[in-house]
């Protein structure tokens, strides 16, 4: 059930807005990579409302973002 808990609230914040920058990253450079989890980023706190497993599963797409930046 959709339930509006402000740590939802806030981690769909904090991960979309850095989803919009990955995205933003990867189409500049065009990797294919950064634009998915970008789009993961955005889109994810909309289908996971149990707050644990949202702020991990957005940490381990925040770790998997951080291994495919390109240096």
């Amino acid at each position: 059930m959709f339930t509006l808990n402000p740590y939802n609230i806030l981690a769909g914040l904090v991960f979309g807005t850095i989803g919009m920058g990955a995205f933003g990253y990867g189409r500049k450079l065009e990797l294919w990579q950064p634009k998915l989890i970008g789009l993961l980023l955005i889109f994810y706190p909309y289908v996971i409302f149990n707050p644990y497993l949202l702020w991990g599963v957005g940490v381990g797409l925040l770790a998997l973002l951080w291994k495919f930046h390109d240096e």
